[in-house]
Formats: structure tokens, C-alpha cells, sequence
């Protein structure tokens, strides 16, 4: 299980920092209460990050040696995905696509809303805004993969830790550190990671 929790926890840590998801609980945060913010975009989070092990618990009835071969391929592909999108990448701060597709997702939210907004319409913009970013997210997929795999109480818990370190990280100090965030380092380190955890995939099974 720890093998399991540390997987999820890393993958997850290295590859939501400066994602738009990242951006999206910074944007709300410096609109709205940082509490409500974080408690909406933390139970998104959490409710993907369970679907997904839902889903890899489904996927692990399928024959051992499809999984095995699926795994290897879904890290390594995102890997070296991840690894040619960083090269591409300048190596000055946050990609500004990234953050200006954050700033355009909350802007149209905002403008659906009443101006007067109450908690719990804060924090339901904030879980929905989340859980659609989040939908079809390269992480969900490895969550997908993790959980088929290994145990899924480990993955649940380090996956939902390391999404909740995120948010927090973005709520409190989003605005201070996002123009300092390269966008390209942490490409590339989750590139590598998504190797490494391919290549470990192979080598359990060699």
C-alpha cells in the first residue's frame, strides 16, 4: 500500500503545479474566500480522484498481461509526451496559454452567476469549474492506470493528498509564485516521472 500511496502522491504533486486546474483555484481564490475556494476545488478533486480508481478497479478484471502492457504504454506515451511539449515550452515562468485558459474558464462562470454570490455558490463554482478542468486531465488517466494495478486505498489517499497540497498551494499563494513557476521544469520533471513509473511498470512484469 505505501508503494501504492507514494506513486499517487508524487504523480499527482508533480503534474497538477501550474496545471490549469493549479490556475483555476488561484484565480477564484483572489475573487472570492480562500476556505470556500479550497473546499470546493478539494472535493472536486477527491470525487475525480475516487471515480478514477472506481474506474481502474473496473479495468482490473480485464487480463493481467492487457493491463500490464496498457500501463507501460499510458506513462511512457505521457512521458515522452510531456517531454516534447517542455522542449517546445520557453524556459521564462508559467506557460501563459495555460493560465490564460484558467482566467477565460472562470471569467465565463463568473458571468453566468449572480454578482451577489452566497457560499455555497462559491463553492459549487469552484467544484464544478475544477471537475471540468480536471475531466480527461492526463492525471485522471494515470490515476486510471494506478489504481488498475496497485492498491486502490493507497492510490486514493496519496492521490487525493497530493491534489489537496496543490490547491492549497494555489489558494494561498497562487498570485505570489505564478510568474515564477516555470512551466517547462515542471513539464520535464513530470515527463520523467511518467517514464520512470513506465519503465518500473516493465520491469515488475519482466
Amino acid at each position: 500500500m505505501l508503494t501504492a500511496f507514494t506513486a499517487g502522491l508524487l504523480l499527482i504533486t508533480v503534474s497538477e503545479l501550474g496545471d490549469k486546474t493549479f490556475f483555476i483555484a488561484a484565480i477564484l481564490a483572489m475573487r472570492h474566500s480562500r476556505r470556500l475556494v479550497l473546499i470546493g476545488v478539494t472535493a472536486a478533486l477527491a470525487a475525480m480522484t475516487i471515480i478514477s480508481v472506481v474506474a481502474g478497479q473496473a479495468v482490473s478484471f480485464l487480463p493481467k498481461l492487457y493491463i500490464h502492457y496498457a500501463e507501460i504504454v499510458l506513462f511512457i506515451g505521457f512521458g515522452i509526451k510531456l517531454l516534447y511539449d517542455a522542449n517546445r515550452m520557453s524556459a521564462l515562468s508559467c506557460d501563459a496559454e495555460v493560465v490564460g485558459e484558467a482566467k477565460e474558464a472562470v471569467e465565463q462562470a463568473e458571468k453566468q452567476l449572480p454578482k451577489k454570490k452566497t457560499p455555497l455558490s462559491i463553492i459549487a463554482e469552484a467544484f464544478v469549474l475544477t471537475f471540468m478542468a480536471e475531466w480527461g486531465d492526463r492525471t485522471q488517466f494515470a490515476t486510471i492506470a494506478l489504481a488498475a494495478s496497485n492498491n486502490p486505498f493507497g492510490v486514493t489517499v496519496g492521490a487525493i493528498l497530493g491534489h489537496f497540497i496543490c490547491a492549497v498551494i494555489a489558494v494561498s499563494c497562487g498570485r505570489m509564485i505564478s510568474g515564477r513557476i516555470s512551466e517547462r521544469q515542471l513539464t520535464l520533471i513530470g515527463g520523467c516521472l511518467f517514464i520512470v513509473f513506465g519503465v518500473l511498470a516493465a520491469m515488475e512484469g519482466s
